[in-house]
């Protein structure tokens, strides 16, 4: 009884605060009147009943649907143009230090470089797989930039940015995309599925989607712990995903539980028009993913995802927002144009055509916004820029050529880890394996992995 009445108040949510600031959240009916009514009896002439299931619904007398064509569509937040030049200035934009501005600049042009050095290398068949986040550089950077290092992310597999801006290094990425011995996956996760305890990112999945519902169960123990421990840092849980991912069933009861058990956790989707070869019109007819949000009853927000100073924006009040009264969930809708490839398997040209693409590629980008916005301000120029591009090449194909000549983890390390010790079964299948490798000598090379032929061999653990 004691733990469902805890489960009780948890459940209540208060009156939603929002700041005097240009940024407009939509805040959901359900979140204003969100309580738990012991009865459903009313003052007599009251012009509502207050429902079990909907706790502030009006009487009427008309007969009238919905009709979502009729109400207005959700506005988009950005504080920069296309020319990297304000838009309101009757709002001064955000407090930034000149020494983060270049941090997050530098990041994306980072990320680009070695997307389009990586994308080349699954062509020549060094890597087997390869996804780029070309046109969303600015989502990742900018919303990574506005969360504590200690806030933990689930991310979806264009979050490159997030990784470099925590401090993962070229050769973190490359003993990943090669599986090299120096991979905390040790090989066992396809190519662009990167993860870091360190830097509190959870290991890429590859099913779709289902990494959403994992961060509303790691949030409501963020929420636990930032209750039981009110002097520590108070922590939110990241967790993004595409438009594509909105339309499986994880996202709504992801949505759904965070929602009801008031977690704290900041959704940011990024819409960037097209789920693989499936286009956003075929995908919904509503208001984009926003307007889920605000049917589950979550505050929620759109954001130009290719102005980086937007988003970081947002997703700084987002925070805020989500550790209010116990904590609460958020929804940024992050707007882009997947200017790539879904990734090395697709040709995006068969569904698109490619003068859109190039239109995109010239018209806006994150990097070219901000660019032009360092510019304005006298923060950057062409020789600056070279220099960047030329450093960022040179590290990144440096620590590509060293983990190209390293060694696989040992053939043992796909049947470790499974449990705290390699039961029976596997031991015989590593002996079976072994055999059968020994046996046709010459028809597997394990010269590239650690130990060779020894690695089929059980690892002594020293007592």
């Amino acid at each position: 009884m004691a733990s469902r009445l805890g489960l009780r108040r948890l459940e209540i949510a208060a009156k939603s605060i929002l700041h005097p600031t240009a940024v407009r959240w939509q805040p959901s009916p359900c979140i204003r009147c969100q309580r738990r009514w012991q009865s459903i009896s009313q003052k007599i002439g009251s012009d509502r009943v207050h429902f079990p299931g909907a706790v502030n619904s009006q009487f009427t007398t008309q007969l009238a649907f919905t009709r979502p064509a009729d109400l207005p569509g959700m506005p988009t937040y950005r504080i920069l143009d296309q020319e990297g030049r304000i838009v309101d200035q009757a709002h001064a934009p955000p407090d930034i230090e000149t020494k983060e501005l270049l941090r997050m600049y530098r990041d994306m042009v980072f990320v680009s470089i070695m997307d389009i050095i990586m994308f080349d290398a699954q062509r020549q068949g060094r890597v087997s797989f390869y996804m780029v986040s070309a046109g969303e550089e600015g989502i990742a950077v900018g919303s990574a930039s506005a969360l504590s290092p200690n806030d933990p992310i689930f991310a979806q597999y264009r979050e490159t940015g997030i990784f470099q801006y925590r401090g993962f290094t070229p050769a973190d990425f490359m003993a990943q995309l090669f599986a090299t011995k120096d991979d905390p996956g040790r090989g066992r996760n396809m190519p662009v599925h990167y993860g870091s305890a360190k830097l509190r990112i959870h290991t890429i999945s590859s099913p779709l989607a289902t990494q959403i519902p994992q961060a509303s169960g790691a949030g409501y123990a963020v929420k636990m712990q930032n209750l039981r421990n009110p002097t520590d840092e108070q922590r939110v849980v990241a967790c993004y995903f595409g438009e594509g991912a909105a339309s499986e069933g994880d996202f709504h009861a992801a949505l759904n539980i965070a929602a009801t058990r008031a977690c704290p956790v900041v959704f940011i989707c990024r819409n960037n028009g097209f789920a693989i070869s499936t286009p956003t019109l075929e995908q919904y007819r509503g208001d984009g993913i926003a307007s889920r949000g605000v049917g589950y009853g979550i505050d929620t927000i759109r954001v130009d995802g290719n102005d980086i100073l937007a988003v970081r924006e947002v997703t700084r009040q987002a925070r805020e927002l989500a550790l209010q009264d116990n904590g609460r969930p958020v929804l940024i809708e992050a707007m882009s144009y997947r200017v790539s490839h879904h990734s090395t398997s697709d040709d995006s040209f068969a569904y698109r055509a490619k003068v859109e693409v190039e239109d995109w590629k010239r018209r806006d980008n994150p990097i070219t916004r901000l660019r032009k916005y360092l510019q304005g301000k006298g923060l950057w120029d062409d020789e600056r820029e070279a220099a960047l591009r030329s450093d960022a090449r040179k590290e990144i194909l440096e620590a590509y050529r060293k983990a190209e000549r390293e060694k696989h983890p040992p053939l043992r390390a796909m049947m470790e880890d499974v449990y705290e010790e390699m039961t029976e079964e596997q031991v015989g299948q590593l002996e079976k394996m072994r055999g059968l490798v020994e046996r046709y000598e010459g028809e597997y090379d394990v010269s590239r992995y650690e130990e060779g032929i020894a690695g089929l061999r059980l690892k002594e653990v020293k007592r």
